[in-house]
This record gives structure tokens, C-alpha cells and sequence, in this order.
């Protein structure tokens, strides 16, 4: 079943994309000035404990592409995803928007992540404590939503 697009999934893939590109294209021009060492890793109160060597840099933003191509790719094959409820005739429109929703939610929210990353790590200060709180909030919290709309359109 192909799932037609709707404003939604156009705001979504254009936000992200248009985050990755920004992040290329930021990383390009500034890429003299970024210090050679930089955090390569946080930990869960947003402290620097790992320093790294600026390409570093390369592998998030690589990491952040690759998770916006694997979730654009499922996101086209709604037959792949695990539905957890029975996807019927009378049930099957709701169900694919539903999760497709998710999974935009979802693709948006992880290249913010890597793109923030990314930026951040240019300037070799901590994270803020509230990053990961707030991070997993809005991956869980979003998921949530979604999964009680599935469960309330069954």
C-alpha cells in the first residue's frame, strides 16, 4: 500500500533535510576554525568526557544522514512496520498515517540530535544538563502520542 503524502510528511523531510544541508554546509565554512580537539563525548549531566579529533565531526553528521535515508526508506514500505494492533480494511488509511507520522516524528528528531551535536561539539562546552532529558521527552513523549492514537484508531 503506498501511503500519499500530506503536508505533514513535506514539513518534516524539508526540516530535516534543510537541518543536515544547514549542518554540511555550516561545517564547510567554519571548518578552518574549529579547534582541532574537541568533546567527542558527553555524559548523561551534559559534561564533556571524551575529547576527539575535529573529523570526528564527519562521522556524526555521516551518522545523521545514514538515519535520515534508513528512516525515509522504511517509512516507504508501511508492509515492513510492526503495527502492534490488526491492520484491517477499515482500519488500514489510519493505521499507515498514523505511523508514518511517527516515523517522520521520529526521522526529524534524531537529525536535530546529531545536527545539535554536530554544532555544538564546535565549541567545546558542556552540554546542558536538561539536553538528554529533554531529548528523551520528546523521542518518548512523541512516540506515546502516536502509539495512543493507534491504540484509540484500532
Amino acid at each position: 500500500m503506498k501511503i500519499k503524502k500530506n503536508k505533514y510528511d513535506i514539513i518534516i523531510n524539508f526540516l530535516s533535510l534543510l537541518c543536515l544541508v544547514g549542518t554540511v554546509i555550516f561545517l564547510i565554512i567554519s571548518w578552518q576554525t574549529i579547534p582541532d580537539e574537541i568533546p567527542g563525548h558527553y555524559n548523561a549531566a551534559g559534561e564533556v568526557d571524551k575529547i576527539t579529533d575535529k573529523n570526528s565531526l564527519i562521522v556524526l553528521l555521516v551518522v545523521g544522514w545514514i538515519m535520515f535515508i534508513g528512516l525515509s526508506v522504511v517509512e516507504k514500505f508501511p508492509q515492513i512496520w510492526n503495527t502492534g494492533i490488526q491492520v484491517t480494511e477499515q482500519n488500514k488509511e489510519k493505521v499507515y498515517r498514523i505511523l508514518k507520522n511517527m516515523i517522520g516524528t521520529t526521522k526529524l528528531l534524531v537529525v536535530l540530535v546529531f545536527s545539535y551535536l554536530a554544532l555544538h561539539s564546535t565549541t567545546g562546552e558542556n552540554l546542558s544538563p536538561l539536553f538528554l532529558p529533554v531529548f528523551l521527552i520528546l523521542m518518548f513523549g512523541s512516540i506515546g502520542v502516536f502509539i495512543f492514537q493507534l491504540v484509540k484508531n484500532k
